[in-house]
């Protein structure tokens, strides 16, 4: 079925706190979300798989499922967890995706690749694995190099992170001009609120961008419960549809 995106443009992505949470989610983004839940927050991959099976009939199959705040060390469980769980929606690091999309078994499913802000337009920093990260040289391409290898490993988008908000408009934009000319979809993530999601999502959806998944995690979470708040989803789904 894959994912539902409101006016064929924009699927939220925000975190589920909770089964209750999630239920929640789905029916306040009127379905046009996926919730993400986080393999780290599991000590292995049976309890992983065993909790999402619960997520995914709840949601419909439209769970994501995270590393855990872009940790790509969990790389690893994720690529596990593909060969049990087929939720619509899977985050990766750059190096894992053709390791994940061979254990998902199947094109259908949406797979995003991680790529960095680099600090030059019209590039993106690829080496987000848990070594090449480390390495004091970084691997920066094109974008629409990139673009070409995450196609050929078996990946559906980028997975623009971490941005920090505005803090690299310029950037940004280039990376949405880079996925508008290839037909690729593009996943902002890192420091979006309710503040500046407008701005961000008018920047890549004006560039030509066909399908926008928004990641929008820790400002619409309660700190208290852990839960995202139920009325921040509606607030975001409320500008999406003022856009699209």
């Amino acid at each position: 079925m894959g994912l539902n995106y409101y006016n064929g443009r924009v699927c939220l992505n925000v975190l589920g706190g909770s089964l209750e949470n999630a239920k929640e989610i789905y029916e306040a983004a009127e379905k046009y979300v996926a919730v993400g839940v986080l393999s780290a927050n599991y000590p292995d991959v049976p309890s992983a798989v065993e909790d999402m099976k619960k997520y995914m009939d709840v949601l419909e199959g439209n769970l994501s499922v995270g590393l855990g705040g872009g940790n790509p060390a969990q790389w690893r469980a994720v690529a596990e967890i593909a060969k049990e769980v087929k939720a619509n929606h899977f985050n990766q690091a750059f190096c894992a995706v053709g390791w994940t999309r061979a254990n998902l078994g199947t094109d259908e499913i949406h797979l995003n690749s991680m790529c960095a802000p680099c600090g030059k337009v019209g590039y993106v920093k690829i080496s987000t694995g848990p070594l090449s990260r480390e390495c004091a040289e970084p691997a920066v391409v094109p974008v629409d190099t990139a673009i070409a290898m995450i196609k050929e490993m078996g990946g559906n988008s980028i997975k623009y992170f971490p941005m920090g908000g505005l803090k690299c408009k310029d950037e940004m934009k280039a990376v949405a001009e880079a996925c508008a000319r290839n037909h690729f979809i593009m996943e902002p993530t890192g420091g979006i609120d309710l503040d500046n999601f407008r701005e961000i999502m008018e920047t890549i959806l004006n560039a030509g961008v066909e399908k926008v998944i928004p990641h929008v995690y820790s400002s619409i979470i309660d700190k208290a419960t852990g839960n995202t708040r139920i009325e921040d989803v509606k607030k975001l789904l409320a500008i999406v549809k003022e856009l699209v």
